[in-house]
This record gives structure tokens, C-alpha cells and sequence, in this order.
């Protein structure tokens, strides 16, 4: 029971808890004008706020996913590593999934890893399974660094987090050689770079070898995202146009183009969004927004990226596009986006929607097209 209950925290399926809330109030939040949000959601297409459920920034897996995600950690813990490996190795040569089910064992080797080592012992040829054991060794590091600034890091802490990096990356070179078309070690290597204090020659030659092998990766994407931004190794306009890149390169059907979303957000957490051109932003946000109509509905990254285009496209001036999203996120308003810790997702998310149904100038739905009050 112990192991079911923290499999579900893992990949963060939660029941869905309706919240009950006033639906006539006016609000205020940060810099954004006071709000009357006494309107109809349903009107225009929205979900009404007595469904809106801040538990969750997008709807849970499909019950065959879960079931089979379930087994898979039920498996590992009880020492069989056949059932990951099966489970890696049913991704192909989609490595986009195939990384986040190498993620999604990393998380379950974070209670018992006892698995992992036998997997690298019964298989020692198998590339995900070496890949996974560097991962977890990079993991590790950043677990004894944390997420604070660098300047905020106990001495101590850092020395031990640089001390463990370099090894991890000669792991994820040696995964690297059983597997040559595997992209994971790589990605796994872009992942310790920064923290290795690579230099931007070294990091691009990691990156090269990620791109021959899977040009579109997300999570690669992500990492290198990360070294160029100027809490890293670069600045923010060779962040910028390392995101520019990704999303001019993206291909139908890809979520890579959320990337520039992610360049957004490090600009709006260094306050420097205001450096941007609007009318750049503008239209690499019309971009983005076409782009991700593109991708599957059921991709685990979509809701995410939602609410970031909702949230940066209001911003922007762009408020049907903000609209379009909200109402393909549906209830979701967990998301990072709608506030820091302490704040009301529920109410930032409503004062969001309020503003893109009146700025747009959106006309009422018919009522056959209106979502319905009750149970989502």
C-alpha cells in the first residue's frame, strides 16, 4: 500500500477535489488592475469556477497509463528491473518518451534503487540502464546542492556537488558507447554540464552529439536552454536567441516550441521581459501558439505550455490567444503560473481569464456550447 501510495505521488495523480467558491467576487493581485471576475466563465466557453482545481496544471494520465506505470514501479520495488527495462525499451526510438520513462524510474528509484543496480549487473550491455544509473548519480548532486543561487550554497555542499558531477559524465560517456543512436546519456551529460563548470567549446561539443542523434529533443532543449541563460554560462540574448532557434526549427506535431516559453519565463525572473521588442515577442508567440496546435492533445508537456502561452500571451496584448488556451486548459489552474507560494492559483487564474474574455472583446456562446456547472 506504501508503494501505490508514493508511485501516484511520483507521477502526481491525484483524485480531482472539486472547490466549492463564491461566484461573484472582486479581486486584486500584484500589478494588474483591480478585477471584477463576476462573470460568466461558461459564457464564453470557459470552465465556471466552482470546477476549477488547483490541485493539477493539467488532466491526469489515462487510466491504462497509470495502471501500467503502477506495475512497472510495483515491479522494481519487489526487485524485478525486466518490467522498467520493457518498459524503456516500448518508447522505440521516440526519444522524447523514451526519456521520460527513464525520468519516471529515476523517481521510483528515489525509494529503492535496489533494482537499478541489479538491472546494470544482469544487463552491464544495456545503454537506458547505465543512462539511468548516471542519471541518478547526477540527481544525487544536485539533491546535496539544492536550487539556490550559487553565492547561497554552503561551501561545503558545492565542493561535494562539483566532486560528483565529473564522475556521472564519464558514466553517461560510457552508456554513451553501448548505444550509439541513444540519445539519453547525452542528454544526461547536458544535464551535469553546467554544474561541471563546462566551458561553452565543452558544452557544445556535448550538445552536438545530442543533436545528431534526436535534433528535436525536449528535455535536451531544456538543458541547453538553461546553460545559455545568464545565470549560467550566457546572457540573456544568447538565451534568447538559443530559444529563437528551437522554436524555428520545430517540427509539426513537436513541443519544442515551448522552449521560447521557457526563455520567457527566465526573462520575467530576472525582470529584463521589458529588453524584448513587444512586437518580437508578439509574433514569436503567434508562432509558438501554432505551433503547439499541432501537438497531440494527450502529451504530458501540453498543459504546462498552455498555461505558459496563456499567461505570456495576455501579456503581450495577444488576449485571443490567451482565451484559446484557457479554454483548452479546461479546470487545470495548478500551474506554477498563477502565483508564488502563498498566493491563490484560483483567484490569479480567474483574474487571467476575466481579463482575456473582456479584452479580446469575445461574444457570448450559444448555451448548447456552454461547458456545464458540476462534476468535470
Amino acid at each position: 500500500m506504501t508503494h501505490l501510495i508514493t508511485v501516484i505521488a511520483i507521477i502526481t495523480i491525484i483524485a480531482l477535489i472539486n472547490r466549492s467558491r463564491s461566484a461573484k467576487t472582486t479581486v486584486t493581485h500584484g500589478n494588474l488592475a483591480r478585477v471584477d471576475v463576476d462573470f460568466d466563465a461558461a459564457a464564453y466557453g470557459l470552465v465556471p469556477r466552482e470546477r476549477l482545481d488547483a490541485r493539477r496544471s493539467g488532466p491526469p494520465a489515462a487510466p491504462h497509463v497509470r495502471k501500467e506505470q503502477q506495475a512497472v514501479a510495483d515491479a522494481a520495488w519487489a526487485g524485478d528491473w525486466r518490467a522498467a527495462a520493457a518498459y524503456v525499451r516500448a518508447a522505440g526510438t521516440d526519444w522524447d518518451e523514451r526519456w521520460f520513462r527513464l525520468e519516471l524510474l529515476d523517481s521510483i528509484a528515489d525509494e529503492d534503487e535496489a533494482w537499478v543496480k541489479a538491472w546494470r549487473a544482469g544487463d552491464p550491455g544495456d545503454c537506458d540502464a547505465a543512462a539511468l544509473e548516471a542519471s541518478r548519480m547526477v540527481s544525487k548532486a544536485w539533491e546535496i546542492r539544492g536550487n539556490k543561487y550559487a553565492n547561497e550554497v554552503p561551501e561545503e555542499d558545492m565542493n561535494a556537488f562539483r566532486a560528483m558531477l565529473p564522475a556521472a559524465i564519464e558514466a553517461a560517456k560510457r552508456a554513451s558507447l553501448l548505444d550509439p543512436a541513444n540519445p539519453a546519456p547525452w542528454v544526461v551529460m547536458l544535464t551535469a554540464a553546467r554544474g561541471a563548470q563546462y566551458e561553452p567549446e565543452q558544452f557544445e561539443e556535448l550538445w552536438n552529439g545530442l543533436v545528431e542523434r534526436a535534433p528535436h529533443h525536449f528535455a535536451g532543449h531544456a538543458q541547453g536552454l538553461q546553460y545559455w541563460c545568464a545565470k549560467w554560462f550566457g546572457s540573456d540574448r544568447k538565451m534568447t536567441a538559443f530559444a529563437e532557434r528551437a522554436l524555428d526549427s520545430t517540427p509539426a506535431g513537436s513541443p519544442l516550441a515551448g522552449i521560447y516559453l521557457y526563455g520567457l519565463s527566465e526573462l520575467r525572473e530576472r525582470e529584463s521581459l521589458g529588453s524584448m521588442s513587444t512586437d518580437d515577442r508578439r509574433r514569436r508567440l503567434l508562432q509558438v501558439a501554432d505551433s503547439l496546435a499541432t501537438v497531440r492533445p494527450d502529451d504530458h508537456r501540453l498543459p504546462g505550455l498552455r498555461h505558459l502561452l496563456a499567461y505570456y500571451a495576455g501579456q503581450a496584448g495577444l488576449h485571443q490567444i490567451a482565451l484559446d488556451q484557457f479554454r483548452a486548459i479546461g479546470p487545470w489552474c495548478g500551474a506554477h503560473t498563477w502565483g508564488k507560494e502563498g498566493d491563490d492559483p484560483v483567484v490569479i487564474f480567474e483574474i487571467a481569464r476575466a481579463e482575456a474574455v473582456r479584452r479580446s472583446g469575445a461574444a457570448p456562446l450559444p448555451p448548447e456550447l456552454r461547458p456545464k456547472a458540476g462534476l468535470g
